[in-house]
């Protein structure tokens, strides 16, 4: 049986991988659970019972107080899952994409028009 290659470093960028997905497993559950509106409620009335709940790691708990996604994303956190998280704040995945650039969320929306044409 052959054994995948091993992915390569990409400058600046955290593969979600299996490792990663070990690493972030409850900080996806608890980003998952804001599916629910009760569950979004629960969290902003008190997240750090919240994120004590789902068991977040030190790492992953001043992420979230950060509100900082690439922090997220390093903490094992799936671009899928943080949406939910993004969404509890009225964010979408361009203010995501924004941050992760460090471009103002106009500046993200333009580039992107651009890479269209």
């Amino acid at each position: 049986m052959a054994f995948p290659t091993p992915m390569p470093a990409i400058a600046g960028t955290t593969p979600f991988d299996g490792e990663q997905a070990k690493k972030g497993y409850a900080l996806n559950k608890m980003c998952f659970s804001f599916n629910s509106a009760d569950k979004r409620a629960e969290f902003l009335k008190d997240e750090e019972a919240y994120m004590r709940q789902y068991g977040l790691n030190d790492a992953q708990a001043s992420a979230i107080r950060a509100r900082n996604v690439l922090a997220l994303i390093a903490a094992g956190g799936n671009a899928y899952y943080l949406a939910k998280f993004a969404g509890v704040f009225g964010l979408d995945m361009q203010d995501i994409g924004a941050q992760q650039t460090g471009m103002s969320k106009e500046q993200f929306k333009a580039r992107l028009v651009a890479a269209g044409q």
